[in-house]
């Protein structure tokens, strides 16, 4: 039996069509993100199992694929396996994230970097996930940083390039919902929830799209979360939105009180973020969490008006870097999803450089097709040269699925490019 050729599971090759789609996606996000003052960097895709490993990737640390030590022995194998500690085999990993690699890198390179830092990593990224339909093992993430700014700027800058970035994606029908882990942790105060539950708490409550306010409240009970009225009071806050808290800025005196979980600070700030963005589509959304623990304050996430998932996120992760510099830095970031987004763009036809294809016989001299390619491909045409083939509405339909979207004959005497007699591959043979 023949070996199997395919990718490994989770993982894709991508054919020319699909990689042109995917590099003009990654052109026009860079081009945005660039355009509002953030500047590309590179880390390693290996980084210390240790770092990987030191409870600031959440659920994906889990995910996080292992490199082995070199040398192991059979007697480490074995005393591995006896202790369960399977990461000691390894001291090394492959990212799951660009979050983790840039508090190290700044940490690594902060007395080079401006006191404000605004950085753009586009990269993949690995998960040992279960594949299935949108989620792979290997995938790329496009992500926009800001650290050492604490104020409200930060977010306004992320929120704004971000917009744009969708924008000039031609992706309408986007919403950005918000919330702050401020008022995520007045919330659970509320119900009475102990310090040491809340980040299950969270997790759980992460789940709502999935299973529903009856669902959350019955996973919580099972927690230990003995709050009489979670079902309820999860279901009023799905409907909260901008109107509850415009309600609350109306109010005069205290004839009104403020629900219990609202936190005033974090509540300002929401508003502060809408009132300088007036013409984004942005709501306030209170039972919003993002999967990530190491969020401290404002968090964020794409919605899309055709689709039941996120197109991307992110938030305010304060203490991160503080980590591994033994001080705090604040830092906020967005990622959009590029694998989720992809798929949904349309690329107009003049956002490409016109492709031609010269079609030639087996025997024409080189030098003339060289000229010819030469002349057009410095008058910004792309060109592919193909030998002429009995079956040439085969080839034609081939390289048309390839994006070229002409062809001409090469003959004898086609002396330069203006003597060629250009075809459109959409109508002809």
């Amino acid at each position: 039996m023949a070996a199997s050729v395919t990718p490994p599971r989770g993982m894709r090759d991508f054919l020319p069509a699909e990689k042109a789609r995917r590099e003009h996606a990654l052109g026009v996000i860079r081009g945005v993100y660039a355009a509002h003052g953030f500047d590309e960097i590179e880390t390693p895709v290996m980084e210390d199992s240790s770092r990987l490993h030191a409870g600031l990737g959440g659920d994906n640390e889990k995910l996080a694929f292992a490199v082995m030590k070199r040398g192991l022995t059979a007697d480490d194998l074995a005393a591995a396996a006896a202790s369960g500690d399977a990461l000691s085999l390894a001291d090394l990993g492959l990212r799951y994230d660009l979050t983790v690699p840039l508090a190290r890198f700044y940490a690594t390179h902060r007395a080079a970097l401006p006191p404000v830092f605004r950085a753009i990593q586009i990269a993949p990224v690995w998960r040992a996930e279960r594949p299935q339909k949108g989620r792979y093992r290997q995938f790329v993430q496009c992500d926009i940083d800001i650290i050492g700014e604490a104020g409200p700027l930060a977010e306004l800058e992320l929120l704004t390039a971000t917009v744009a970035t969708l924008d000039a994606l031609g992706l309408g029908g986007c919403t950005i919902r918000l919330n702050d882990r401020r008022i995520l942790a007045r919330i659970l105060g509320s119900w009475g929830v102990p310090a040491e539950l809340r980040e299950r708490a969270l997790i759980t409550i992460d789940k709502l799209d999935k299973i529903g306010t009856g669902g959350v409240a019955a996973e919580l009970r099972d927690l230990g979360v003995e709050h009489a009225d979670v079902a309820a009071e999860l279901e009023a806050l799905t409907n909260a939105g901008w109107h509850l808290l415009d309600r609350q800025a109306s109010q005069t005196g205290h004839s009104v009180p403020p629900p219990a979980w609202l936190d005033q600070e974090a509540y300002r700030d929401l508003l502060a973020l809408r009132e300088a963005l007036p013409d984004a589509a942005i709501e306030f959304d209170p039972t919003l969490v993002r999967g990530m623990g190491y969020y401290t304050g404002t968090i964020f996430e794409v919605a899309h008006d055709d689709h039941g998932y996120s197109l991307g996120g992110g938030g305010r992760y304060d203490h991160m870097i503080g980590r591994f510099l033994g001080h705090e830095v604040p830092a906020c970031g967005f990622s959009i999803g590029f694998e989720r987004i992809v798929d949904l763009l349309e690329i107009a036809d003049e956002a490409r450089p016109r492709a031609v294809v010269l079609v030639h016989d087996a025997d024409a001299p080189a030098a003339q097709l060289l000229a010819l390619k030469s002349e057009l491909v410095a008058s910004g045409t792309r060109v592919r040269l193909e030998r002429r083939v009995k079956n040439l509405r085969g080839m034609l339909d081939r390289v048309s699925a390839d994006g070229f979207d002409a062809f001409a004959q090469v003959g004898p005497d086609t002396a330069d490019a203006a003597s060629l007699a250009f075809r459109d591959l959409t109508t002809s043979a």
